[in-house]
Parts: structure tokens; C-alpha cells; sequence
């Protein structure tokens, strides 16, 4: 069985972009660096990747042959949302943001995965929302990639480097004491055990 270990980010030749077997794998699948899988081809191979690496489409691979393969971000279901004006759309933003959704930004749309509870809260927001089978691929994230949540073990790095940013911009001192029950298990939502201490200290 093969193996592919590599991403390449140099331009090829489109003829060779075209030639290369396909790997079609869903967002989740896209966001693992270690996973046997199957080419288009039927050909099974196994992924080994550095840690961290998200695939996206049309990203070239390299296997331990020498021999390309190229990445399709499959459909799945999602919600595509609009809404009849900027500011309902910036508001079902924040709201996702809120909740540490992934989400995937156009220029008048937002995509998410399917999510009952969530497509409630954005038709309440005077959101338009629609289930599609579409690819998806959501934002990276200002202070690292991958899909994350705010229960992920790497969460806790992000924010605590989002705070010194913060910090270093408006001349705060601001020790958190965080701690975060999560007991929802896998929820979109914010569960009930997160207990904030803030205290701030203003130069």
C-alpha cells in the first residue's frame, strides 16, 4: 500500500494536475493527518501528514512513490445562509463565532455543517437557511488552523494568544482564570460548566 506523506506548494503543469488520481474526502476527513483512505481509483492508500495539516481542495499529494494525487473537497450537507441585509448577517456571525462554530464566509453567505439547533437559532435571527450538499471548507481561524472548538486540548493555546494580542494592543493586564466544564459532550453550543474569574487590571 502506498503512502502519502507530502503536500506540495509549488504550481505544476496543469496537465499533471489533471492526470493525478483524486482523493474526494469530506471536511473531517480533510482535517486529519493520519487515516488510511480510498482514490477515486479504488486504490487504497494510507495519509501520513505533518501534525496540524488541513487539506483543501485541489491541494496537490505527494506518495512515497514519487506519484501525485490531487484532493476534492466532497459535498456534504450544510446550511447555506443569507439574509435580507448586512447587519442580520454579521449578527448570525457573531452568534456562530459565539458558539465556536466552523464556519465558511462568502461574500453575502455564510456555510456550516447541518445542525438542527443551530439552524433554529439563525432562522430566529431573520436568518434565510437552506440544507444543501455542498463542499465545505470553514475559516482557519486568526490564531491557528483546523477544526476547532472551544472544548478542543489546542483551544486553550488560541485564546491565550488572542489575549496577548489583545493586551498588546490596548495596554491591559488581564490574568484569566479560566475554567471550562464541559459536560455536553461534542456541543455546539456553550454547556453550562464554563465558570469565569476576570479580573482586569487597567494601566
Amino acid at each position: 500500500m502506498r503512502t502519502i506523506d507530502k503536500r506540495l506548494n509549488a504550481t505544476l503543469a496543469p496537465v499533471l494536475v489533471k492526470r493525478a488520481p483524486t482523493l474526494t474526502l469530506p471536511y473531517d476527513a480533510r482535517c486529519k493527518s493520519r487515516f488510511a483512505a480510498t482514490l477515486d481509483s479504488g486504490e487504497e492508500v494510507g495519509v501520513v501528514l505533518p501534525r496540524g495539516t488541513v487539506l483543501h481542495d485541489g491541494d496537490m499529494l505527494v506518495a512515497d512513490d514519487g506519484g501525485l494525487v490531487r484532493v476534492i473537497a466532497a459535498a456534504e450537507s450544510v446550511l447555506l445562509v443569507r439574509a435580507p441585509d448586512r447587519l442580520t448577517l454579521t449578527r448570525a456571525a457573531y452568534h456562530l463565532g459565539n458558539r465556536h462554530t466552523p464556519v465558511e464566509v462568502g461574500v453575502d453567505t455564510l456555510k456550516l455543517e447541518a445542525d438542527p439547533v443551530l439552524e433554529d437559532m439563525l432562522k430566529r435571527l431573520g436568518a434565510q437557511v437552506e440544507r444543501v450538499q455542498l463542499p465545505f471548507q470553514p475559516e482557519a481561524g486568526a490564531y491557528g488552523g483546523g477544526h476547532r472548538h472551544g472544548h478542543d486540548a489546542t483551544f486553550a493555546d488560541d485564546y491565550a494568544l488572542a489575549q496577548r494580542v489583545y493586551d498588546e494592543h490596548h495596554g491591559h493586564a488581564h490574568p484569566h482564570d479560566h475554567a471550562h466544564g464541559h459536560d455536553c459532550g461534542h456541543d455546539h453550543g456553550h454547556c453550562d460548566g464554563h465558570a469565569h474569574d476576570h479580573s482586569h487590571e487597567h494601566r
